[in-house]
């Protein structure tokens, strides 16, 4: 019997097990649907579609960068420990790499996963089932420029280009390459630790500036200042706001007093060439992942009862 797709198709629902791997069980099983999910059941594939369900917010943060270009992938787990765990953590590793041949996270998960026969989405599935815990790879960016430097900064790394906080910083000039990863460095640390919303002003969610801006007007009336007062009170107050989240408006954490933009200013004056600071990426390990509360106590008196 020849394995076709819609069958395929129908065994990943099944199972929960990786395309590849279910088009191996129907073809070792003649296409006996029954036969093949128990097929996949003694390789241990089919036990990722039961883990699926449960919440991942631990893991790892990926970088990698060759060139003038750089990738950071975020990949995550149910627990800590699995981040520990040297075959999650290679896997980490190779998909940072791999990135840096992806556009997004959709295109990161069709690409062939080295040396499996599989793709990236049929590996992840495998992972799930022989590490056992359920895990999301769940975002990627890539960073590029046509001269320059990428820089990564791994904050607290738990092994080589891995860990909760990765960083990076795109930079834009003909200076000597030392000077831009030194000034890239810098950069990306203090943005691992202020998470800055935008890299300027112009790049700011409208609708967030709007939203500010109201707030701080209602303040001003509130007390008691008329509106055309109250609008030029929030001038000032607006202008705190963007030092607070503008990356470029944002004062140096490593000095204290050096405008982000001034830093770069000085940076190209000194290495004789323009410097322009393109983008950055900051990801911090599940970050937005509502976690489940759990209460232990009340958890174990429930098996015991």
């Amino acid at each position: 019997m020849s394995v076709t797709a819609a069958l395929v198709k129908e065994l990943r629902e099944k199972s929960g097990a990786g395309m590849m791997d279910c088009k191996k069980a129907l073809g070792e099983t003649g296409g006996d649907m029954d036969a093949a999910v128990d097929w996949l059941r003694t390789k241990g594939l089919a036990a990722a579609a039961k883990k699926s369900g449960r919440v991942a917010a631990e893991g790892l943060v990926g970088i990698s960068v060759a060139g003038t270009k750089g990738a950071v992938v975020e990949l995550n787990a149910e627990t800590d420990f699995v981040a520990r765990n040297s075959e999650f953590q290679g896997f980490v590793s190779a998909l940072a790499k791999l990135a840096l041949n992806a556009t997004d996270i959709d295109g990161l998960k069709t690409l062939d996963f080295p040396g499996t026969g599989r793709n990236v989405a049929d590996e992840l599935t495998q992972k799930i089932a022989t590490i056992g815990e359920n895990m999301s790879l769940r975002r990627m960016q890539l960073l590029e420029v046509s001269n320059g430097a990428v820089v990564p900064y791994m904050h607290n790394a738990t092994a080589d280009g891995l860990g909760r906080i990765g960083v990076l910083v795109a930079l834009e000039s003909t200076a000597d390459e030392a000077a831009l990863i030194a000034l890239g460095k810098q950069i990306a640390m203090h943005i691992a630790a202020t998470s800055p919303a935008s890299l300027s002003v112009e790049d700011l969610d409208a609708d967030s500036v709007a939203r500010e801006r109201d707030v701080l007007i209602e303040q001003a009336k509130a007390s008691g200042k008329p509106q055309e007062i109250a609008e030029k009170m929030v001038e000032g107050r607006m202008k705190k706001y963007y030092q607070e989240v503008v990356l470029l408006e944002q004062t140096s954490v490593i000095d204290g007093e050096t405008r982000i933009a001034d830093v770069i200013a000085k940076a190209g004056k000194d290495a004789g060439a323009d410097v322009a600071l393109k983008a950055f990426v900051r990801f911090n390990l599940g970050e937005g992942v509502e976690r489940e509360e759990s209460d232990f106590a009340a958890e174990v008196a429930a098996q015991l009862s």
